[in-house]
């Protein structure tokens, strides 16, 4: 764990039609974010182009791009002259017919440290995601016989160990516990999430609140900093009354209070966050020490029957 305090940046954007225009906006956002301090900068799920998966079309895995590719060695560029770290999620292409919903993590030297790729696929109205996206995981660590398959990931960045899960995976207390054992000083979660316009007067309020009251309740288990970047603007699909992306990016410390948050417009937020929190969190709300790890046993499984006895619990 590092012991200097971090800066995080999230780049909250509208997406529009015009590809090039939107890097160039995501690129901006990366600049202002550094300028003001940011030394870990995170774009929102999918960031370079239109929320795609609002229908089933062949003809949109055309917009992945293999890792490394264009958008992955832009963004390296910009890292290593700016010296910041920058987590660029897209649509990847990584063999004929398997395609993911990857983030790159990039280093403060340019450096591509790695990739996570989407672990928990939605499949909702509007959100047809397990139509495009392969899971990620068992690919990870399948050359280490010494630890499990997992598609969990940490990353090792210049300035601090960074978790990195994507939009679904924010719902799954499960990805958050496991990302933060792995030594995340904090959980990044670049994300796409939006109102249906019909539902939006009676649920849109609840939907974002429960949204962000998962994500901080992962900071105050885990003891750990959260980071959550959305995107922003009406998104249109001929045939459906499209998406409303509700941004409020925010930050968290490990005791779930907001240290950062936007509203629903673009925005640039920037926090600092310090690895001391971490550590008084935890001695103080020892959650991690206390778990009861030869209990868990039932987490394995998709559904236990009443009456099934778990480990003789």
């Amino acid at each position: 764990m590092t012991s200097s305090p971090f800066t995080i940046g999230l780049v909250q954007q509208a997406v529009g039609a015009n590809a090039a225009a939107t890097v160039d906006a995501a690129e901006h956002g990366v600049r202002e974010a550094a300028a003001r301090g940011a030394q870990i900068i995170c774009l929102q799920e999918l960031f370079n182009a239109p929320y795609f998966c609002k229908v089933n079309d062949a003809e949109r895995f055309d917009l992945a791009e293999p890792i490394p590719g264009p958008t992955v060695a832009r963004m390296q560029r910009v890292a290593r002259e700016l010296g910041t770290v920058i987590v660029v999620p897209i649509f990847e292409k990584r063999g004929p017919g398997v395609y993911h919903n990857t983030a790159a993590v990039v280093d403060a030297d340019g450096e591509l440290l790695g990739v996570y790729r989407k672990m928990h696929i939605p499949d909702d109205p509007l959100y047809h995601e397990k139509y495009y996206f392969t899971p990620g995981g068992g690919e990870s660590y399948q050359h280490d016989e010494t630890r499990p398959p997992s598609g969990f990931r940490v990353f090792r960045t210049r300035y601090a160990t960074i978790g990195v899960l994507i939009c679904w995976d924010q719902w799954y207390p499960e990805a958050a516990r496991i990302t933060s054992l792995m030594g995340a000083e904090i959980l990044l979660y670049p994300t796409a999430i939006g109102w249906h316009p019909k539902e939006k007067a009676e649920w849109g309020e609840a939907q974002a609140d429960a949204w962000r009251t998962a994500q901080r309740a992962h900071a105050i288990a885990n003891g750990v900093y959260v980071a959550a970047v959305n995107r922003v603007g009406f998104e249109a699909e001929p045939g459906t009354d499209g998406l409303e992306f509700f941004g409020h990016s925010f930050v968290c410390d490990p005791f779930g209070r907001m240290i950062a948050e936007a509203g629903v417009e673009p925005a640039v937020l920037v926090a600092v966050c310090d690895p001391k929190q971490i550590e008084y969190t935890r001695r103080n709300w020892p959650f991690l020490r206390d778990r009861r790890i030869d209990a868990y046993g039932g987490l394995l499984h998709r559904y236990i029957d009443a009456g099934d006895s778990i480990l003789g619990g």
